[in-house]
C-alpha cells in the first residue's frame, strides 16, 4: 500500500470510525520523526558553530557577533522545547493515543494536525483555554 501524502491527508473524507487509522498514524509518525531529526541536526550544528567561536578584535564586530550568537541560542532554546513536544507526540502515536483532544476526547482533526502535528487540543478547546487565560490574566 502506498504511503499517504500531505494532499491525501487534506483531502481525506473517510468515515469517522476510520479517523487515525494505521495509515494516518504512520504518516504523522514519519512527519514527526523527520522534525525530530531536523531539530537535533540544528542543535548539533549550533554546538559546533559556537565551539568554533573566534572573538573579533573590533568591539562593534564583537557586539554584532555576540548578538547573533544570542539570537541563535534563543532559537535553539525554542527548538529544544519543540523537540520535547515532538518526542512526547511520537510516544502518543506509539501508544495509539494520538489525534484526540486532551480536554474533550474528540478528534482534533487531520487538517489541524497537519498544520500543528504536536497539537493536543481541538481548535474549540484551544480557543476556550485562550479565552480563559485572557479572562483571568486581566
Amino acid at each position: 500500500m502506498a504511503k499517504l501524502t500531505e494532499q491525501d491527508i487534506l483531502n481525506w473524507n473517510g468515515p469517522e470510525d476510520d479517523y487515525m487509522n494505521a495509515e494516518h498514524l504512520a504518516f504523522f509518525r514519519e512527519l514527526l520523526v523527520n522534525m525530530q531529526e531536523e531539530l537535533i541536526e540544528n542543535a548539533t550544528a549550533t554546538a559546533g558553530h559556537l565551539q568554533e567561536h573566534e572573538s573579533a578584535p573590533d568591539p562593534a564586530d564583537r557586539a554584532t557577533q555576540e548578538e547573533e550568537y544570542a539570537l541563535e541560542l534563543r532559537t535553539r532554546d525554542r527548538e529544544r522545547k519543540l523537540l520535547s513536544k515532538v518526542q512526547a507526540t511520537i510516544r502518543r502515536i506509539d501508544n495509539e493515543d494520538y489525534g484526540y483532544c486532551d480536554d474533550t476526547g474528540e478528534p482534533i482533526g487531520l487538517k489541524r494536525l497537519l498544520a500543528r502535528p504536536t497539537a493536543t487540543l481541538s481548535v474549540e478547546a484551544q480557543e476556550r483555554r485562550e479565552r480563559m487565560k485572557k479572562q483571568f490574566a486581566d
